[in-house]
């Protein structure tokens, strides 16, 4: 029997099913958790459908930051009957690659995408979960750019927005289903 769909805005999806755990991965750190949103399927298809709709018809692959971008990037990609390029930690992908460092709030790392993952002028939209100090995303479009494509917008489930993130993707389309504006 197939649930029944969601009648409430998308947003009250999201923070009806997110729950933060403190202290993670470091002490002063909120995690922000998605697996119950995960583990709602008609949730879970509500949220894909939703990015899904604002795309169609505007991109031509889907990106996704690793970890939990590959999980909604993956089903939007899926639901839009596109590819999926994954953007992953150093050294996780086999090949020739294409690197950027970037900071954290808690740190810095490096993420990389394969050399031969777009075609030139490839329209993109990159997906998150969190779009936090802005670190990761600005370097996944530098990525993206690198190879000579086209970021089309950024998707993120949540943005802290007392984070300032945003700024680091100034000029770009940025959406996000919830705003968080103080921690």
């Amino acid at each position: 029997m197939k649930a029944a769909p969601l009648t409430f805005p998308i947003s009250e999806v999201v923070v009806t099913r997110l729950r933060d755990i403190p202290d993670f991965p470091l002490p002063g750190v909120t995690f922000k958790d998605f697996t119950p949103l995960l583990s709602d399927g008609p949730a879970f298809r509500a949220v894909v459908q939703d990015i899904a709709r604002r795309y169609a018809g505007r991109v031509d692959v889907v990106v996704g930051i690793e970890a939990r971008g590959f999980i909604f990037g993956a089903a939007v990609a899926y639901e839009l009957g596109i590819g999926f390029v994954p953007v992953r930690k150093a050294g996780k992908l086999p090949g020739s690659t294409h690197s950027q460092t970037y900071d954290l709030e808690y740190g810095s790392a490096v993420i990389e995408i394969h050399t031969d993952a777009l075609a030139h002028g490839t329209r993109t939209l990159i997906i998150d979960d969190i779009l936090a100090t802005g670190g990761t995303a600005a370097a996944t479009c530098e990525l993206i750019e690198r190879a000579q494509a086209r970021v089309e917008a950024v998707e993120v489930l949540v943005e802290l927005e007392f984070l300032g993130g945003r700024s680091k993707l100034a000029g770009r389309t940025v959406h996000a289903m919830v705003l968080v504006a103080e921690p």
